[in-house]
């Protein structure tokens, strides 16, 4: 059963808060599978994602994407946990399945993980980490996997501190759409 994330509530401290000890009041977090009634808020995160990233000029995801690609289609194209505090979501994490590996069990892919600037260092992102962890072991995955920028030097720290690996063995390949497009054309040229 895809897509079955349990929301729970984490208790997290403000920087002023870890810096003052005598401070006890706590901040809750929720963390939760995102509903469609989420998207005019998740847009918002996804773009600043974009700024950061520095692909905002190519940035192409809209309300009716979003709806439609991970709300209307069945199964969704992708999946989305969101952080969210009172009202407002503070973050996300965007996942997808590749059924089949050579392991004979599927992988979980994390294509996207934003905490918004003034949440972060606030352990939103180890929440979010947790919860798609569980996923992947309820759904029987047999491993994790998501890529970094390499300039993303605060990133890199972070999924280290959680366990993971960079795999040197491997380099990361693309076709642009003009570059397959243009070699889809060629294959039915040479026929």
């Amino acid at each position: 059963m895809r897509g079955h994330v349990r929301a729970f509530k984490a208790a997290t401290r403000t920087p002023k808060e870890i810096t003052r000890s005598s401070a006890s009041a706590k901040i809750h977090m929720e963390i939760r599978k995102a509903v469609e009634a989420d998207i005019p808020n998740l847009l918002p995160l996804m773009r600043q994602l974009a700024e950061f990233e520095k692909y905002a000029d190519d940035f192409a995801v809209t309300e009716h994407v979003l709806r439609e690609q991970g709300f209307h289609r069945s199964p969704p194209d992708f999946h989305c946990l969101v952080a969210e505090e009172g009202s407002d979501l503070v973050g996300l994490l965007v996942y997808h399945f590749v059924a089949f590996t050579y392991r004979a069990k599927p992988t979980l892919i994390i294509k996207e993980l934003y905490i918004a600037g003034p949440n972060r260092s606030r352990g939103v992102g180890k929440l979010l980490m947790k919860a798609v962890a569980k996923e992947a072991a309820f759904t029987g995955c047999g491993m994790i996997k998501w890529w970094v920028a390499k300039w993303n030097e605060r990133g890199i720290e972070f999924y280290k501190q959680l366990g993971a690996k960079i795999d040197s063995d491997w380099h990361e390949f693309q076709l642009s759409e003009k570059a397959f497009r243009d070699l889809a054309a060629s294959v039915e040229e040479s026929r």
